[in-house]
């Protein structure tokens, strides 16, 4: 954001500010800076808060965001409010922002903010500052190889062409997926010029706001089983004698991975060859209602990167397992909460 629209928008966040705490904005005393200083800071009824803009509520921009103000407390002798100011605030940010205890608004009517004497929480106003198009994203089917590499290796420093080998994708595409992930302070880079995960858990959540399952193609059917469990061991022992290479994932791979909670659901990926003929091939019977299978045909075959055989059946890596998790039912979300505490924890 140039200065003079950044100018603008801290005035519209001392407006939006204003209007929550049911005050004049011309009661409103403001200092914006520059450089290593916050944002802005107001004075407003009788508080203070210092104030960190971005343009994006997206989870690294966010964390950046929360990062600043942490840097900014000591010269506010523990007495201001630290308040993230945004466009749109994602799910990611607003967890990240209670996490650590700051305070966000956003421009498009949400906010959470509190402090002593202090609650003003306002939920479920849409984005308004949506864009137009199909933006640039490093988490792109093919693109998101790289993220997945990055994740499942993030301790180790490493060179674009070790990484474009790795993922299987040129040099060229790798460069421009890097800088980006660069420009979004999601990766670092040496002296040299090698590449190593900022922080993983950031990169995670980043990548997880932009994740579509639905964009896979999903076919559902239902296939005659006592438990989730023997369901598995028999999809997978069928796709291993039709030679349809698969990896499980989704709650199935998570439990699995942990052997936390049940399931009833078993989803895999299966290789794009097998195609429309593979649920007949497997002798499930095809349809929505009561489905038990859901055979998935990536969008990239990069989901298959990082997957290990197990007891149960071979699976996706605890990163895909949990980004798909997102998207299925029954106890998915305290799944991935496991999975993500046990397996993925940087």
């Amino acid at each position: 954001m140039s200065q003079l629209r950044e100018h603008q928008a801290i005035e519209r966040v001392v407006e939006r500010l204003a209007e929550l705490l049911d005050l004049d904005r011309t009661q409103a005393n403001v200092r914006q800076a520059h450089g290593d200083k916050p944002d802005a800071l107001v004075d407003l009824g009788g508080a203070r808060f210092v104030i960190e803009w971005k343009s994006s509520g997206a989870a690294a921009s966010v964390a950046r965001a929360i990062e600043q103000l942490g840097s900014y407390a000591g010269g506010s002798g523990g007495r201001a409010i630290p308040l993230v100011a945004v466009p749109f605030m994602g799910a990611a940010g607003s967890v990240r922002c209670e996490a650590a205890g700051v305070n966000w608004l956003d421009l498009s009517g949400n906010a959470r903010i509190v402090a002593p004497g202090l609650r003003v929480v306002v939920e479920g106003k849409p984005n308004l500052f949506k864009r137009r198009g199909r933006p640039s994203s490093a988490f792109a089917p093919k693109s998101s190889r790289i993220a997945r590499w990055l994740l499942m290796h993030p301790q180790q420093l490493a060179t674009q062409r070790e990484i474009a080998q790795a993922t299987g994708v040129d040099e060229g595409f790798t460069s421009r997926i890097v800088a980006k992930l660069e420009r979004d302070a999601l990766v670092t880079r040496d002296t040299s010029g090698a590449v190593k995960v900022r922080d993983a858990a950031i990169l995670l959540d980043a990548w997880k706001e932009e994740y579509d399952f639905s964009k896979h193609r999903i076919f559902k059917g239902h296939m005659p089983a006592r438990s989730g469990e023997e369901l598995l061991n028999s999809l997978a022992t069928r796709l291993s004698e039709a030679s349809i290479p698969y990896a499980a994932t989704g709650l199935s791979a998570a439990w699995a991975l942990t052997h936390y909670a049940g399931f009833r659901i078993v989803t895999v990926y299966i290789d794009a060859r097998a195609g429309d003929h593979a649920l007949r091939q497997l002798g499930v019977r095809e349809g929505e209602q009561g489905a038990n299978v859901w055979l998935v045909v990536p969008n990239d075959a990069g989901v298959f990167d990082g997957a290990e055989d197990h007891a149960a059946a071979r699976c996706v890596h605890p990163v895909q397992a949990y980004l798909d998790l997102s998207a299925h039912p029954e106890r998915a979300q305290e799944a991935a909460a496991e999975l993500r505490s046990r397996l993925l924890k940087w």
